[in-house]
């Protein structure tokens, strides 16, 4: 299957392709310089795999976490491609998961002005979510993406055999992104996960889990192809960050995975009881957090040092009907309220 995500001044091409790995020139140009860059989880076999495809190809093996979105990581990647004369022309192809993928992203989008870009996500937290949309971006210190643009991929692989390696935590991890999906816009996407069982990983992905990741990229298509730059609609997905993204701050960026404080962040801002134990449901089945111990006053200092906040108001998303998200501005003491 494929989808095509068309925005005003191009498009990203995502294929939904089993083993589409083995066979990656039917879908890109591998004939120039092309960077490949990874980490240390993403198995060895998948990383030659994809270099012995590539004729002039190039391997860059990082630190596997948040740590890779580092300005160091970034400014190593972009001396390596000054010292190979890479032009822009040539390619950077990202293989591994969000992390590698935001990192991968800025450093084309940057790179002598931008150099061509294609991703071949291999969590269920890339291949759901964050490999399309063109959000890419490395952190400061523990400050999580404060250094970013948007930067669209040319082509996304998304193919589900490279699951089966995947560690059964980070294969939840994503799944919590699915969830969100199905709350903001996909009633249907969301009572998959209540009609079936959680443990979803086996050797060879079952079709409800092709479907929910299907699905999800569905609404993040239609988001995105709506509200590129995040100025209204395209907030929606930020569902269950505004707080999630504090505690992984405050966390170090390490003590619990991105999907995991997305997983606490809806569960603590949903206000409709209904839905809150249609979800806990859901995410204690996939052994997913639902709290987390911090200090508001802490949380709240972050989340008002976010990019996202203007200074006395933050955006927040809230669900009232499964399917359908609200925009809501609220101070600090509004938000107060939800921690």
């Amino acid at each position: 299957m494929e989808l095509s995500v068309n925005l005003s001044e191009s498009s990203s091409r995502i294929v939904i392709v089993r083993n589409a790995i083995t066979r990656l020139a039917d879908y890109i140009d591998l004939n120039r310089k092309v960077m490949i860059i990874t980490d240390e989880g993403v198995p060895a076999e998948y990383q030659q795999l994809v270099l012995s495809q590539c004729p002039n190809g190039h391997l860059f093996i990082t630190e596997q976490g948040e740590g890779a979105k580092s300005v160091r990581v970034y400014q190593q990647i972009c001396m390596k491609l000054l010292e190979l004369n890479f032009s822009r022309n040539d390619l950077i192809l990202a293989l591994g998961g969000g992390v590698i993928g935001d990192l991968s992203g800025f450093v084309a989008a940057t790179f002598k002005r931008g150099i061509h870009f294609s991703s071949i996500p291999t969590t269920t937290l890339s291949q759901i979510d964050s490999s399309i949309g063109g959000k890419v971006a490395i952190n400061l210190d523990e400050v999580k993406n404060v250094l970013g643009t948007f930067y669209h991929p040319e082509v996304v692989i998304v193919d589900l055999t490279t699951l089966k390696t995947l560690p059964r935590r980070h294969y939840y991890n994503g799944l919590a992104e699915a969830v969100k999906e199905g709350l903001i816009a996909d009633p249907e996407l969301f009572e998959l996960f209540e009609k079936h069982d959680a443990d979803f990983q086996n050797n060879e992905p079952d079709e409800v889990l092709e479907e929910i990741i299907t699905r999800s990229l569905i609404v993040k298509k239609k988001v995105v192809e709506a509200d590129e730059k995040e100025a209204n609609l395209r907030k929606i997905l930020n569902f269950g960050h505004t707080i999630g993204h504090a505690v992984e701050s405050l966390y170090h960026l390490h003590d619990y995975y991105h999907g995991e404080c997305v997983s606490i962040g809806m569960m603590k801002i949903i206000e409709n009881e209904e839905i809150k134990q249609r979800l806990q449901a859901i995410l204690t089945k996939m052994n997913l957090p639902i709290d987390a111990a911090y200090d508001p006053d802490e949380v709240i200092h972050l989340i008002f040092n976010d990019k996202k906040a203007d200074g006395k108001k933050v955006t927040i998303v809230q669900v009232e009907e499964i399917g359908h998200a609200q925009l809501i501005d609220v101070d600090i003491e509004t938000l107060r309220k939800y921690l």
